[in-house]
């Protein structure tokens, strides 16, 4: 077995999501070493599909970075939402906000792509296949961080600080101890079925309420769409044959433009959570996106929180390698919460709104027509549309 590689860098960079490539990102253009490690192979990590809007706030992120040609270029979106109500068409974009704002439509597999490519662009150390990952000394002043690369030659990395990117079950959380971190878990009682389909995109996104429960429909490429569909707890995706499939979609975009026959190319059920572990920081570690947090996908949120995330860990590193000044790395968590909590009311107000106004035999009429009243408000009040569209876009 070949000996130990130790080594040295400022920042290790656990996990390769849209969190981690854009935190190395960020420290590439500050010019901090750090160093990527991300389990998977590069292959499975680029072609992975999940959200795909880009938040004006995000936006504005990578262009005063510089990134933004780079990362999102090319992907033009006009803020409008529309949402279908028993078929009848409302687009939500009545205060004149979508003619400002600078969103895009920009798969996520898309965005990691870019994000990979631009950051060993500019000379980035991406390790993919990185095993067996240990996070070590978080508490004292030097962590240090060991793996196997793929050959199974051990590695040592010394460093100042760990950003833990790793999602919900990485070793970055798992790797405090317990009874630091207080976790608040919500089940939303909800589940989708997700369908990915080679289908033409719809001309914006698009959420739908009947009787017969939610559905929406996302771009996810020129040729490709990614459908959803609210389904009854427990069941999994062989309860949902492509012709229920197809036939659902049609009653419940109120269309006939669901995909046509043998497009559909992936299936999955699972069900709507939510989760917020504080503090986000613990010693010299500090948890971006989905390590520290899971957000109903009502509103396109877990994405741009963690790049939001990635910006505030980004800032804080860079005034303590220039100016010696921990301030930020020590405010890191309550400033990342305090938006973390925002967008987790924002979507679980959007969770509810949608499918308590469609299908009522899970929570009543009452609720139903509550929710129905939400709705309406959207379209007819400006102040209401106005705060709307200010949280979608990230500007609240």
């Amino acid at each position: 077995m070949p000996g130990t590689v130790r080594e040295r860098t400022t920042v290790v960079v656990v996990g390769a999501g849209p969190a981690g490539l854009t935190v190395a990102g960020l420290l590439l253009r500050l010019g901090i070493p750090c160093t990527v490690l991300e389990r998977r192979p590069r292959s499975r990590v680029e072609q992975r599909q999940r959200a795909g809007i880009v938040e004006h706030r995000a936006v504005r992120m990578f262009e005063e970075w510089g990134l933004a040609e780079r990362v999102v270029g090319g992907f033009p979106y006009d803020g409008v939402l529309e949402v279908r109500v028993d078929g009848e068409s409302r687009l939500l974009d009545e205060t004149g906000l979508a003619e400002r704002l600078e969103a895009r439509l920009c798969p996520q597999q898309v965005l990691v792509q870019r994000l990979i490519a631009a950051c060993l662009e500019d000379g980035g150390d991406l390790r993919f296949e990185a095993a067996e990952v240990t996070l070590h000394g978080l508490t004292g002043e030097q962590p240090v961080v060991r793996y196997r690369d793929a050959d199974g030659v051990a590695h040592e990395i010394a460093c100042d600080l760990v950003a833990g990117c790793d999602g919900d079950h990485g070793v970055s959380r798992a790797s405090i101890p317990d009874g630091v971190l207080t976790a608040y878990p919500f089940d939303h009682g909800i589940a989708w079925l997700t369908v990915l389909a080679d289908a033409a995109p719809p001309r914006h996104p698009l959420l739908a309420v009947s009787r017969h429960g939610f559905a929406a429909h996302f771009a996810r490429g020129p040729r490709a769409s990614r459908f959803y569909l609210q389904v009854p707890l427990g069941d999994g995706p062989d309860d949902w044959p492509e012709d229920r499939v197809r036939q659902q979609l049609r009653a419940r975009l109120g269309s006939d433009d669901g995909p046509p026959p043998g497009t559909v190319t992936e299936k999955e059920v699972f069900r709507l959570r939510s989760v917020v572990h504080e503090p986000m920081s613990h010693g010299r570690l500090h948890l971006v996106g989905d390590a520290a947090h899971i957000i109903s996908p009502m509103g396109g949120k877990g994405m741009n929180l963690a790049l939001y995330e990635a910006e505030v860990f980004a800032r804080a590193v860079r005034d303590l390698v220039r100016d010696g000044d921990d301030a930020g790395l020590r405010s890191y968590s309550a400033v990342c919460l305090q938006r973390a909590w925002n967008y987790q009311e924002f979507s679980r107000w959007m969770t509810e709104m949608l499918h308590d106004a469609g299908d009522d035999t899970r929570t009543g009429p009452f609720r139903r027509r509550l929710a129905r009243a939400r709705l309406d408000r959207l379209s007819t009040s400006r102040a209401s549309a106005g705060a709307f569209a200010e949280l979608m876009a990230g500007l609240a």
